[in-house]
């Protein structure tokens, strides 16, 4: 007899403001262990307002953030780290001075593991190879897709039990947008590594995704797995640009996309 994966992350009844503009709405959502989670909606929807108060960049004004049971949405930033989330966020952040072996080196201040960490930077360049290539050059430098690898890259190196991301395709062309999602699937599968991610490409979001979640004006407004977010209407429509007249062969298209889990 089976049972349901354990909860990772647990959100309930969160409100986020900010100044005097309520972002967040009352949501709640649940991630389980080994999940890749995808949060979808529009420009202006909350999604990144959501990851920032998860990741205690943003302190909420009402709700809590569990992390395997602990509460953690009065916790800094860096204890939340140690909590085991990781937040890679929307415009990569890196540090542009730094050489990309600095950047890597980064991710790893939280750890007193100093013997293993090494090895982890292999981990990490073994997943982005482009990196190794160029671990001596400054960060800002690099283009728009080896940055992405980048921030992901430094994220790994803290240990995350989950990894928030915000939108991983951002600026980035089609081909380096499957690239980088091909790489988050392999994370997830190889490096037990469960994600949380933020992203405006549904299409390449739901077909990497277990489970997923549409914001609207701060408030989920619907959530269920990937493939039946997949084959609604509504979704189909606004977020995947096929109309209802073409809904079959989108479906048909869609099951034919689905290779990469």
């Amino acid at each position: 007899m089976s049972t349901e994966p354990k909860v990772v992350l647990q959100i309930d009844n969160l409100e986020s403001y900010y100044g005097p503009i309520m972002a967040i709405r009352g949501v709640s959502l649940k991630v389980h262990e080994g999940q890749i989670v995808t949060v979808l909606g529009a420009n202006g929807a909350g999604k990144t307002t959501l990851l920032k108060t998860i990741s205690g960049v943003m302190d909420p004004e009402k709700g809590t953030v569990k992390m395997e049971g602990t509460d953690i949405q009065s916790m800094e930033p860096d204890a939340i780290v140690r909590r085991g989330i990781v937040h890679v966020p929307e415009g990569r952040e890196i540090f542009p001075l730094m050489t990309v072996a600095e950047n890597i080196a980064m991710g790893a201040y939280t750890r007193h593991d100093r013997s293993t960490i090494q090895a982890d930077e292999e981990m990490v360049y073994s997943y982005f190879p482009i990196l190794k290539d160029r671990r001596n050059q400054r960060a800002g430098t690099l283009s728009g897709g080896q940055q992405q690898m980048l921030a992901i890259g430094r994220g790994l190196m803290s240990h995350p039990k989950l990894m928030l991301l915000d939108e991983p395709s951002l600026g980035l062309s089609p081909l380096l947008t499957q690239e980088i999602f091909e790489i988050i699937v392999r994370l997830n599968k190889e490096q037990k590594v469960t994600m949380m991610l933020v992203e405006q490409n549904a299409k390449v979001a739901l077909d990497a995704a277990d489970y997923g979640y549409v914001m609207e004006l701060g408030r989920i407004v619907m959530n269920d797995s990937a493939d039946v977010l997949a084959a609604s209407k509504d979704i189909q429509e606004f977020y995947l640009g096929v109309s209802q007249d073409d809904n079959q062969r989108g479906q048909r298209r869609w099951k034919q996309r689905k290779t990469w889990r």
